[in-house]
């Protein structure tokens, strides 16, 4: 798949929209300051919902807004912020999935924290917002799992669609392929829980994966 021409306004949005997925702080006026200045130089799909996830901040009380994002996020698994939970739920599969993203951060000389998981979207996001080619291939790659974050969040009447409204603008619109694993995912759901995450820690380095198949 290859990426459009537009890398350095999507990184901009991109940024902004990982700024705004993280758990709302005293930062988070300074974040939507800057996400509205990225906002007005974006197309209207792309722009416009980060305007009205603006406009709900500032009429919401900063603790009422991060009781509703723990709410949201870390008590609901339809609207889980971790994509590779989608694809693979608590198995070994998605350990691995998790260090073949470390590892592919690690090639493009940008490492995440002991703090944070590699594919929380709003660290994805960051990670497009520096390398946007390699970034818009990985999104991409979980298109199926963000799609089904975003339609859970507009079924939750959620702030944060606005949030993932804007992150699917700057991508392909879903057909064929695409569409029909977001409809067996939403169908199925991730698989059943069989071990735990133990080989996301291991040293062991796997062969280069192949991100988001032929360019």
């Amino acid at each position: 798949m290859r990426p459009r021409a537009t890398d350095a306004r999507n990184a901009l949005a991109w940024q902004a929209q990982s700024l705004l997925l993280a758990y709302p702080d005293d930062q988070l006026e300074q974040h939507l300051t800057l996400a509205l200045k990225v906002a007005a130089t974006q197309p209207k799909p792309v722009g416009s919902p980060l305007v009205r996830f603006a406009e709900h901040v500032d009429r919401t009380p900063l603790p009422e807004l991060a009781a509703d994002y723990v709410a949201t996020f870390d008590h609901c698994k339809r609207c889980c912020l971790f994509l590779t939970y989608y694809a693979h739920g608590d198995t070994r599969k998605r350990g691995l999935a998790l260090l073949r993203l470390k590892q592919t951060y690690a090639r493009a000389g940008w490492r995440v924290t002991d703090e944070e998981m590699p594919d929380h979207l709003a660290v994805v996001l960051e990670f497009a917002a520096t390398e946007p080619a390699l970034g818009y291939r990985l999104l991409n790659d979980h298109r199926a799992g963000l799609e089904l974050l975003r339609l859970a969040l507009n079924d939750d009447g959620s702030p944060w669609a606005h949030v993932l409204d804007s992150v699917s603008a700057t991508l392909p619109t879903l057909v064929g392929d695409d569409r029909e694993a977001v409809m067996r995912l939403a169908a199925q759901g991730p698989p059943e829980e069989q071990v735990g995450l133990d080989p996301y820690a291991a040293p062991v380095f796997l062969p280069d994966p192949v991100v988001g198949g032929p360019r």
